[in-house]
Order: structure tokens, then C-alpha cells, then sequence
């Protein structure tokens, strides 16, 4: 059975309620951003590179550095066709991504990022939050690394959730 089933969660995956581009962050990383490349590259995920053109995967080390020297390296992958995940390196303390709401819709799709959100935390040994974009104080749902499994952190049916009332 998954993690989590699409009818308990779909409403947390409306676009034109959450924001189509979801946060998700992996807190107190140092060393992890090679980890993650690592993941990326071990489990044949198809990514794209983006900083001043270079299309060569480079190091975190120097993915950090770009970030510290003002400029936001993007990292983008695609763990399966039409599934984007788009990681941008603010700083080495944090691995922050995005993913699009629209191409996650029904369970095969939230299986996807289910997944996914799994292969990094367990990679990383650390939990995996997602937050309906802008709300970064208001974790929907993610990877719990003490649990091992993908939870539910939000009662989706009730609509001031994500509100800061």
C-alpha cells in the first residue's frame, strides 16, 4: 500500500489553492549537496545543469561557492519523463526544490514524488518537508526519516491549514 493515497491528499495538490510550485527543503545539510548529486547520477535520473551555460554536472563544492558568489546554480531532474524537480543552491545548509503541482495530479504522479521524497531522505538520513509555496512555516506533507515513510502533516480538508492566523 503507499505512503500516502491521492484521495487524502489531493486537495493539498490544487494549484490555484497552494501555489502551482510547492517549496521542499532538507534542513541542516553541510555536506550533503554531493550526496544528493551522487543520488541523482546513481539512480540514472536525466538532470540538466544550468549556471552561465555550463552543461557539465559539477561538483557541490563548487555549486556552493557559485551560490556564496551571489548566483543560484539550478539543477534540474527528471526522475521519470514529465515529472520536474528543480533544485536550487541558496546555501550548503539547506537543499532547497521545487516541483509543479500540475504534473503531480492522481496517484501515480503523487507515487512519483513519494518516491522521490523517500530516495532523498533516506540518501540523506534527514526529512524531507514540502510547503504549500510561499508558507515555509506550514509543512503539508513529506519524508519522515524516524518513521521511514512519506506522512501527512496537515488535515487537508481543513482550508485555514496554510493560513497564518
Amino acid at each position: 500500500m503507499p505512503d500516502l493515497l491521492w484521495d487524502d491528499v489531493k486537495s493539498l495538490f490544487d494549484p490555484d489553492a497552494n501555489g502551482t510550485l510547492p517549496d521542499v527543503v532538507v534542513e541542516g545539510t553541510t555536506e550533503d549537496w554531493q550526496v544528493l548529486l551522487d543520488l541523482v547520477q546513481s539512480q540514472g535520473w536525466q538532470y540538466a545543469y544550468s549556471l552561465s551555460g555550463e552543461p557539465e554536472l559539477p561538483s557541490a563544492a563548487d555549486m556552493v561557492a557559485a551560490a556564496s558568489a551571489d548566483a543560484t546554480p539550478e539543477l534540474r531532474v527528471w526522475p521519470v519523463p514529465d515529472v520536474l524537480v528543480i533544485f536550487r543552491v541558496y546555501q550548503a545548509e539547506s537543499i532547497d526544490f521545487d516541483v509543479d503541482l500540475r504534473e503531480l495530479q492522481g496517484q501515480e504522479r503523487l507515487d512519483v514524488l513519494v518516491y522521490v521524497l523517500r530516495s532523498i531522505g533516506k540518501r540523506l538520513g534527514k526529512s524531507v518537508l514540502m510547503t504549500p509555496e510561499g508558507s515555509p512555516d506550514h509543512p503539508a506533507l513529506g519524508f519522515d526519516v524516524e518513521a521511514d515513510r512519506a506522512v501527512l502533516m496537515v488535515d487537508p480538508i481543513d482550508p485555514g491549514v496554510f493560513s497564518d492566523e
